[in-house]
């Protein structure tokens, strides 16, 4: 051992000075140092910058001065109410807000409403942020321009009078019998029910048989219904926009996986179902048929033709309107029956009246055509709680909106028909549920259809007008002639909740009973 300590080169022994240790340490923490406040400076930059691009959209548009960095208004809008929307068309014409970087302008006022509905080259729908990623980019109430006029051209024959009597044949049964059902529940527990779920599933399987009739297999409703749900929570003006595992989009978009496989298998059988000679039962056979009866009119190039998964997403689309808009219709028109009884009164009237005094003859088109109080009831009611108060637009480019303002290019601009449909000038004491208003031909209400936007408005206002009239107008006059029913009032009964649709925030508690 000591030779190999006399032979190695010597090496000389030192203990660590203070410069060792800051050659060692305050080295690497200098540059850590820098790094942070680098990265500080960059973060910093990117937030001033924020608000400089929002403070250059905005102009000067009523809304806030300041933003609030990243999420801008995303925890005001997680829980949506009325009284803040109105806060919002009450401050001006237009008025501006950010959430998550986008770019909102809101439209209050009738004329700039019109605007956006009709303005197709420079803003197209977009529903919410996400609606693409659930409901499909290439769905037909995404397109825009001729490829959109085609289709609509196409699905206007599905709402034909002759079509419409088949579907009003299927409402008439479902309604029956899901009433025949709240009146079996009512009597094991006769306390209050919210009906806002109810209402749904009775629309729900109302749909899905009109749309797609035998063609989806009894159990499959309810498997459908419920997942459905999760789409529509999805849709609502405002969620978490990125589809991560256990978010609202994520969960609607494996909903929607399902339903469109069973939406296509119906599809399928549909044709299957035509070309075997079977008679036009529901939308999806009418479809078929109508396609089948072109084929020897037109030409090869002329000829369209549609994929299982093209009519899918068209039925897919469908639902959203007649689960989620449709049961707040109805929801709300049970509210209001009970609440006026006068009203209601004069509903069970004209109903004595069409049906000859048998509570048990199925509706009809004609029955319907006689029924002018129940179509002004509907209307408006429709019209003090539109079941959708605002339909989001995406600027395709800049829009000259008016004189002094430009919404930018890639913003979200939303037409709000709730101010259009109490405006006190068109609908006298708007508050006031008035069907009479809707009864005289020289009414304000009648003179200025301009202001009725429950439906929209230009080359995207709803396709299915009369059927959902027919199909509301068939569901109360059902329960009307079916059953008693009362709304027992909570503290929330006035007040709103919005999920995608309006609806009472309390669900709408009802007692029912037989009506002898």
């Amino acid at each position: 051992m000591a030779s190999l300590w006399k032979n190695s080169p010597s090496v000389p022994l030192s203990t660590p000075t203070s410069s060792t240790f800051q050659s060692a340490f305050i080295q690497p923490t200098s540059s850590s140092s820098t790094i942070f406040v680098t990265s500080l400076a960059v973060i910093a930059s990117l937030l001033v910058l924020e608000q400089v691009v929002y403070r250059s959209k905005k102009a000067s548009l009523p809304g806030d001065k300041w933003t609030i960095p990243i999420i801008g208004k995303f925890a005001d809008s997680r829980s949506p109410t009325l009284q803040k929307y109105m806060k919002s068309w009450n401050s001006g014409a237009l008025s501006a807000v950010s959430v998550f970087n986008i770019f909102i302008v809101m439209a209050s006022s009738n004329e700039y409403t019109r605007k956006i509905f009709n303005s197709p080259t420079y803003a197209e729908p977009c529903l919410v942020a996400s609606a693409k990623q659930i409901l499909l980019p290439e769905n037909w109430v995404f397109l825009t321009g001729k490829i959109h006029v085609d289709y609509r051209r196409v699905l206007n024959t599905l709402f034909t009078r002759k079509a419409l009597a088949v579907y009003l044949q299927t409402m008439d049964t479902v309604s029956r019998r899901h009433y025949t059902q709240w009146l079996a529940d009512a009597k094991k527990d006769p306390s209050p029910k919210q009906i806002m779920m109810t209402s749904r599933e009775l629309n729900m399987e109302t749909s899905l048989r009109v749309f797609c009739g035998k063609h989806i297999p009894d159990h499959i409703i309810p498997v459908i219904t419920d997942r459905y749900w999760l789409i529509t929570k999805a849709l609502q003006l405002v969620n978490f926009p990125f589809a991560f595992p256990g978010t609202n989009v994520y969960n609607a978009i494996q909903a929607r996986k399902l339903v469109m496989k069973w939406l296509e298998h119906a599809a399928a059988e549909s044709k299957k179902h035509i070309a075997a000679g079977g008679d036009v039962e529901c939308m999806l056979d009418a479809w078929v048929a109508e396609l089948r009866s072109q084929e020897s009119s037109l030409s090869s190039t002329t000829k369209r033709d549609f994929s299982d998964h093209e009519m899918a997403m068209v039925v897919l689309s469908f639902l959203f309107a007649s689960q989620d808009a449709m049961s707040s219709g109805i929801i709300y028109l049970f509210q209001h029956f009970a609440d006026f009884p006068d009203v209601l009164a004069k509903v069970r009237e004209e109903q004595e009246k069409v049906r000859g005094g048998d509570v048990s003859k199925a509706m009809t088109l004609e029955m319907l055509d006689d029924m002018p109080y129940m179509k002004a009831a509907i209307k408006e009611s429709l019209r003090i709680k539109p079941p959708v108060t605002m339909v989001p637009y995406k600027t395709t480019r800049a829009f000259p909106i008016s004189d002094s303002y430009v919404v930018p290019a890639n913003s979200i601009v939303i037409p709000s028909v709730y101010p259009s449909l109490h405006d006190p000038e068109v609908y006298p004491s708007p508050s006031s549920y008035t069907p009479s208003r809707w009864l005289d031909p020289q009414s304000t209400a009648n003179t200025t259809p301009k202001n009725y936007l429950v439906f929209g408005s230009g080359p995207h206002k709803c396709i299915g007008v009369e059927y959902a009239m027919m199909h509301m107008a068939c569901a109360m006059g059902i329960a009307s002639v079916m059953m008693d029913w009362e709304h027992v009032r909570t503290e929330d009964s006035d007040d709103t909740e919005i999920i995608a649709a309006l609806f009472p925030k309390d669900g709408c508690y009802l007692k029912v009973t037989p009506r002898q």
